[in-house]
């Protein structure tokens, strides 16, 4: 099992269209092999800071994930339209090597 947190900043205003697109691509995230539950939490002194808490089965898994088209585009969408800095990931767990 590996953990990944991943830390999104969000200008301000499009919390709401973050979250909607959040959930969109959550979906995706059952279809892809090895995912097992993924989480939306926001700061509660920051509306704009995010953390996706995203569980795996392995480390592969997940890279297979963020290496697909689908995940490239939204991160190409986010950069463009949503996102107030670079998005930082973390990847914890027992295969982990940060």
């Amino acid at each position: 099992m590996v953990t990944i947190g991943m830390n999104y900043d969000v200008l301000p205003g499009k919390e709401t269209l973050f979250e909607e697109k959040f959930q969109a691509v959550l979906k995706s995230f059952g279809e892809g092999s090895g995912h097992v539950v993924t989480r939306l939490y926001r700061d509660v002194s920051d509306s704009s800071a995010y953390l996706i808490h995203s569980e795996w089965e392995t480390r592969d898994a997940f890279m297979a994930f963020i290496r697909s088209d689908e995940f490239r585009a939204v991160t190409n969408w986010g950069k463009e339209e949503i996102l107030a800095d670079r998005p930082r990931h973390r990847i914890y767990g027992e295969e982990a090597h940060t």
